[in-house]
């Protein structure tokens, strides 16, 4: 007799859309979101780079294009700003022929304190880390219809969406804000075929960490009470990305996946 496991069966998942389909990055100019395009077009994946720095996103289109031989274009987009996003998104589906994935990984730090928060760097950090996220996934669901079951989303929140940090008020609160919208986005989005899931990164060698990394100590002690005794690389973020945005993650949706280190599975951080 055939093992269940290899005979047909009435739940066999439907068939997936092309895995080569193009998927858009924000904050592809550096850090994660450069990672994350990097990686993505390491197999082939067709990539659309936005970010408000416009050296950086060219930059990031030129490697993936001449290192990888993936299809790449540009664009310096505000996330932001809500209607550039309706103007972009069709563009970067033509240039690429296809949009099937998602990161967003443009964010900001909006490091402040409670007591000293004021209404535009809260604004500012809720705007581009959580609302945006929000607005490019409703423009991207007919791009995802057309590009077939399997596209999918990947959000970056953080390990401070899981935890409290004083010093960063707003940051925190976009952040968790980000893991409840993408429960949300993955029970909506579960009906149509697409998937949506959060990545928590710990604390990862990028430009936004720079200034906390040039405070005497502060490096030293993080890596000190990290059980790997490190900080990441922004590639060991975006391995993970890839991984959820693959026919290998098909039946990962509506979760989050930490890749910090070990850090928040110690009793205290």
């Amino acid at each position: 007799m055939t093992p269940p496991s290899q005979g047909a069966s009435a739940h066999t998942h439907q068939r997936l859309g092309s895995p080569n389909t193009g998927v858009l990055v924000t904050g592809g100019g550096s850090g994660i979101g450069r990672a994350a395009a990097l990686a993505l077009a390491e197999v082939g994946r067709p990539v659309a780079v936005w970010d408000i720095d416009a050296e950086g996103a060219e930059e990031t289109a030129a490697i993936c294009r001449e290192v990888h031989g993936s299809v790449a274009e540009w664009a310096v987009v505000d996330v932001a700003d809500t209607a550039a996003i309706a103007e972009a998104v069709p563009r970067a589906a033509d240039a690429l022929g296809s949009l099937g994935g998602f990161v967003h990984a443009a964010g900001v730090s909006g490091a402040m304190t409670v007591d000293f928060i004021d209404d535009e760097s809260w604004d500012t950090t809720l705007n581009v880390n959580l609302r945006a996220a929000a607005m490019i996934s409703r423009v991207l669901l007919e791009p995802f219809r057309q590009a077939g079951p399997g596209s999918s989303v990947v959000l970056i929140s953080s390990i401070e969406g899981l935890f409290g940090s004083a010093f960063l008020t707003a940051y925190c609160a976009s952040k968790g804000g980000v893991l409840g919208l993408m429960r949300s986005i993955a029970h909506r989005f579960a009906g149509e075929g697409f998937r949506v899931n959060a990545v928590c990164p710990g604390a990862v060698d990028t430009p936004m960490l720079q200034p906390a990394f040039e405070l005497p100590g502060f490096r030293a002690q993080l890596e000190e009470r990290t059980p790997l005794q490190r900080v990441a690389t922004p590639d060991e973020i975006a391995r993970p990305i890839r991984f959820l945005l693959s026919d290998e993650a098909s039946f990962i949706t509506g979760t989050h996946l930490t890749v910090d280190g070990g850090l928040t599975s110690i009793t205290a951080i």
